[in-house]
C-alpha cells in the first residue's frame, strides 16, 4: 500500500508514543451478554436526566465530533460499497475487565502502523476516560475512534432514556479527549441496531450507526487460528470486520487478516474512509 512521507513520519511518532505510556488494566469482550449499567455509571453519564430534545440537550448536542448534526433516526450500516476492493477492521477497547492487559492494545497498535493499517477504535467512553493516556496513541498513526457506549451495557435492555445517556455520554467524552473524532456511534451488547437505538442515536446527531458483517467471535476466546479462518471465509469487498484488542488470539491473527486481504487484493482501511 504506498504510503507518504508525511504517513510514514506519523507512525514513527506513534511508535515512539508507544512506548511511552504507562500500561493499565485491561480490556474487556463485547460479548452480547451483559448487565445494565451500575447506578455509579448511570451517575457518571454527562447528560444522563437529560434526553435528547431538551433544553440540556440541545445545547451540546449540534456541537461535539465531526458532522454530527441532531436529526431523524440514523441510518444503520452493516457494510460498505461492494463495487471497491476495501474492507474496514473494527476493534472495540474497554471496559476494564480482570485478567487482561493493556500491553496487548499497544501490541496491536503497534503492529498496525509497522503494517500501515489504519483501523476504526469503537470506545468505551468511561473506561477511555480512565485511560485517556491511550489516546494519542490510537490517533498517532492514522486511527480513527468512535462511540461504543459510556458504560457498555446491553443497549437493547434499557429504555429510551438511558440509551439516549449512554450515547451522548460517550459522545462528549470523545469531543473532549479527541474533538476531531467520533463521527460514528456502534451499539454494545447486540449486533444490529434497533429502531430505538438508531432514533436516539440520530437524536444525539449520528447520521450513521455502524454495524459489521464479519464476527469472527474472538472475544470467545477460539485461538489465533480460528479467528484468521473465520475473517477470510466472510470478508467480501466492503466488509466491516468486528474484534477486540483485549485477546491475544486475536493479537496474534492480526497480521495474518492483513495479509491475507492483502493477498485477496482486499485493501484494510478505516470506517471513514470505507463509508467515504
Amino acid at each position: 500500500m504506498p504510503e507518504s512521507a508525511d504517513g510514514r513520519s506519523s507512525r514513527r511518532q506513534f511508535l515512539s508514543a508507544a512506548g511511552t505510556v504507562v500500561t493499565a488494566a485491561g480490556l474487556a469482550a463485547c460479548a452480547t451478554g451483559g448487565s445494565n449499567p451500575p447506578a455509579s455509571a448511570s451517575a457518571g453519564l454527562s447528560a444522563a436526566a437529560a434526553r435528547p430534545g431538551s433544553s440540556e440537550a440541545a445545547t451540546t448536542a449540534a456541537s461535539p465530533g465531526p458532522g454530527l448534526m441532531p436529526g431523524g433516526a440514523a441510518a444503520a450500516v452493516a457494510h460498505g460499497p461492494r463495487d471497491r476492493p476495501q474492507v474496514a477492521l473494527t476493534f472495540h477497547l474497554g471496559p476494564h475487565e480482570a485478567d487482561q492487559d493493556l500491553s496487548l492494545a499497544h501490541r496491536l497498535l503497534t503492529e498496525a502502523a509497522e503494517l500501515l493499517v489504519s483501523i476504526t477504535v469503537f470506545a468505551v467512553g468511561q473506561w477511555l476516560d480512565e485511560h485517556r493516556d491511550l489516546v494519542p496513541v490510537i490517533l498517532a498513526a492514522g486511527n480513527e475512534l468512535a462511540n461504543h457506549t459510556y458504560s457498555h451495557p446491553v443497549l437493547t435492555a434499557l429504555p429510551a432514556d438511558l440509551v439516549a445517556a449512554e450515547i451522548i455520554g460517550c459522545r462528549d467524552v470523545l469531543a473532549r479527549l479527541a474533538p476531531a473524532q467520533g463521527r460514528y456511534f456502534r451499539p454494545s451488547g447486540t449486533s444490529t441496531a434497533t429502531p430505538l437505538i438508531l432514533a436516539e442515536a440520530g437524536a444525539a446527531g449520528y447520521r450513521t450507526v455502524v454495524d459489521f458483517d464479519v464476527d469472527p467471535l474472538d472475544y470467545t476466546s477460539p485461538g489465533a487460528d480460528a479467528v484468521v479462518a473465520r475473517v477470510r471465509a466472510g470478508v467480501r469487498p466492503g466488509s466491516i470486520v468486528s474484534m477486540h484488542f483485549g485477546y491475544p488470539g486475536t493479537v496474534t491473527a492480526f497480521a495474518r487478516i492483513v495479509t491475507n486481504l492483502r493477498t485477496a487484493g482486499l485493501v484494510p482501511v478505516s470506517v471513514r474512509d470505507l463509508l467515504v
